[in-house]
């Protein structure tokens, strides 16, 4: 009977509410209901008394709120009217007002939510997941939407609380006389909340509504502590100063970018203790690589594994640690380019050009061969054949800093050639990530859209070769009329201060990293070219420059490469031990052959030996195919099994390289060279 009954009452409400407003209409619609009910096995009276009784408390709670709502309008107009009270006092009272009344509308709107609910789960069939489904994403919506109602509720009710201290702080004021001092505390007080108003960003209000916005619901959590109690004060200075930790439904930990209040200092200590711990963990794990004879880039790599996910889970702000670490790249390539200097740039820049255009056409050729034995969509060949032909330009510039390059008069330095080469590459990856796009909406593309595809990409081409075009003869213009004038101004101002020239340095560096970035080249190029227009204006500068510079960028690399260390799994590489070695050779030995191949086509004769410890430095994977990887596996280019070989198969060949560059030096340069080479 009680199922019944309730069936009608919803059958009633689900009608349009607006009628039940009025007692005799609310009448009819309780006949109405009555007749529904009848000859479905219950007692006509006790069905008739049970709809009567639950329709009068609906009707009569919609009443009652329809004479409420009347009399808070009555009461707005009366205190909008009353002159005896002060502005402050009305704000207030008209603010309480009308939070009531929305308070009362979105009451009853809940109630009709909620049995709209129960409508569309008993019309739904318990065995279609589909329909249940969309039925949880709807109430997951409107529970989203509830949220955020009652979060803008409690807003207004902070700010109708504000108003109210400001009424009664009016009102002491009125009721005393102040002081000087009182007078200049509330003069200051206003413009305080002047201030606040002024830069206080209204970003929740202005993109909740923006196409694209989703609502979504978040778990904000705080630092983990043993002793809640001792840290209670603790907690609740977080809360004001928002600098918990949010935690979306993906698993996504977000922190604070931007407070409410910018008056407020505020620090990420969680970033703070980050970057403590990888800088004191760096220190033994350096030294026990430096023990056994491994470059000392290793041990930041097993310092970020220790710290990753894949060890103590310790590293709360990855995001961050990445994002520092990248300035770490960018001043590693500012003194490449520092000892990179122009006369060497025009002697390789043919070799630096073709050499990897040519292996990058080759290893896709590959890929596009291998994906067609093994059935593989040919945007998933052509994406992971690119990221293994890009080579770590960090890594080898560790390997030839400080190195003797002496060559034969005539010859061709082979550090200059690997550096012009991987130079490029950085360029080609620039092109790639701009490509990506079109690359994604190719793999979903029909046959008759491919010609589409390979036009955009080669418009694509044709506007980086325009951007490199703009770069360099900008470098020309720069290194002609301006880096001589603002060298000698910087060193005219720094002496007795290198604070000058260190900071003059960098946003030099940071002004050319800004304008290739601009042009849609690689940020890489532009700190790489900085240096080398620095390098032009002599021996004595560059020493003096990379004096300054070398302790920042060795503390960045750190940084650096300790991220690369939070993208190794040793687990997964454990697993697949066997599949990834055989992979990882694979890869190394043909981008050893593909680089003989291609650098014995277009080196002179007279430096053709050069070419092994070239191509032992390009027989590694780039640290940023991790970066690569993630976009394409964001994009739905490669599985997550893909991304993981990749990540792992970068990992082992960066841990390789040292050994085949170590053997390439040992054959390759005469013994006075090898002293810093190895």
């Amino acid at each position: 009977m009680k199922a019944t009954g309730f069936i009608s009452l919803w059958t009633l409400v689900s009608l349009p509410c607006g009628p039940l407003a009025n007692p005799a209409e609310g009448e009819d619609v309780v006949k109405h209901a009555i007749k529904l009910h009848r000859g479905k096995g219950a007692v006509i009276t006790q069905r008739k008394q049970w709809v009567l009784e639950s329709c009068r408390k609906l009707s009569g709670l919609l009443r009652q709120k329809n004479v409420v709502l009347n009399k808070l309008k009555n009461a707005i107009r009366a205190v909008e009217k009353d002159a005896g009270l002060s502005d402050e006092e009305k704000l207030f009272q008209v603010h309480t007002f009308e939070i009531f009344q929305k308070e009362l509308n979105e009451s009853e709107n809940s109630v009709f939510q909620a049995i709209h609910g129960l409508q569309r789960a008993l019309q739904g069939d318990y065995k279609d997941v589909v329909n249940m489904k969309e039925s949880s994403r709807q109430r997951l919506e409107a529970l989203r939407e509830a949220a955020i109602k009652e979060e803008m509720e409690y807003v207004e009710l902070l700010a109708a609380e504000k108003h109210q201290v400001e009424a009664l702080k009016n009102m002491q004021h009125q009721n005393k006389s102040l002081s000087m001092l009182d007078e200049i505390l509330e003069d200051v007080r206003k413009a305080a909340d002047r201030l606040e108003e002024e830069i206080e960003e209204h970003a929740f209000d202005d993109n909740k509504s923006v196409r694209g916005v989703n609502f979504e619901a978040v778990l904000r959590v705080e630092e983990d502590e043993a002793n809640s109690k001792r840290n209670a004060s603790k907690r609740e200075v977080e809360d004001d100063l928002g600098l918990s930790m949010l935690i979306d439904s993906q698993n996504n930990q977000y922190i604070l970018t931007k407070p409410r209040d910018s008056t407020i200092p505020r620090a990420d200590h969680h970033f703070i203790k980050d970057i403590v711990t990888i800088g004191m963990l760096s220190l033994p794990c350096g030294w026990l690589c430096t023990t056994i004879g491994l470059p000392t880039m290793f041990g930041y790599i097993i310092c970020g594994v220790l710290l990753g996910p894949s060890g103590l889970n310790s590293i709360k702000s990855i995001v961050q640690v990445e994002t520092l670490g990248e300035f770490g790249v960018f001043f590693t390539l500012f003194l490449v380019g520092l000892e990179f200097s122009p006369e060497r740039l025009r002697k390789v820049w043919k070799i630096s050009l073709q050499g990897p255009c040519y292996m990058t056409v080759l290893m896709i050729a590959f890929g596009l061969l291998w994906g067609h034995l093994l059935q593989i969509r040919p945007t998933q060949s052509v994406f992971i054949s690119t990221c293994l032909s890009l080579s770590s330009t960090p890594l080898v510039s560790r390997f030839l800093a400080g190195s003797v390059r002496g060559d034969k008069e005539g010859d061709i330095d082979y550090s200059s050639v690997l550096l012009g080469m991987l130079v490029m590459q950085d360029v080609q990856l620039g092109l790639f990530i701009a490509v990506m796009p079109t690359l994604i909406q190719a793999g979903v593309s029909t046959y008759s859209s491919i010609f589409k595809e390979i036009l955009r990409i080669l418009i694509l081409i044709g506007q980086i070769l325009f951007s490199l075009a703009a770069v360099f003869l900008l470098c020309l213009v720069i290194k002609t009329y301006l880096i001589g004038p603002y060298y000698r101004k910087l060193h005219t101002e720094s002496k007795g201060n290198k604070e000058i020239l260190i900071l003059g340095i960098t946003a030099f560096t940071f002004l050319m990293l800004t304008i290739t970035e601009l042009l849609d080249v690689s940020m890489e190029l532009g700190c790489f070219l900085a240096g080398a227009l620095i390098s032009s204006q002599g021996h004595m500068v560059t020493e003096e420059i990379m004096c300054c510079i070398e302790p920042i960028r060795d503390f960045l690399a750190i940084i650096f490469f300790a991220s690369i260390g939070l993208h190794v799994f040793p687990t997964f590489v454990i697993y697949e031990l066997t599949v990834l070695l055989f992979l990882t050779l694979s890869v190394v030995i043909m981008k050893f052959v593909l680089a003989v191949l291609v650098l014995s086509l277009i080196l002179p004769k007279t430096s053709q030996y050069i070419k092994w410890i070239v191509s032992a430095g390009l027989a590694q994977v780039s640290e940023f195919s991790f970066v690569l990887g993630s976009r394409a596996r964001r994009a739905g280019i490669i599985s997550r099994e893909v991304y993981l070989l990749i990540l792992s198969v970068t990992t082992l060949s960066l841990l390789l390289a040292p050994a085949l560059w170590r053997a390439a030096i040992m054959k390759c340069v005469p013994r006075p060279e090898r002293r810093s080479s190895t």
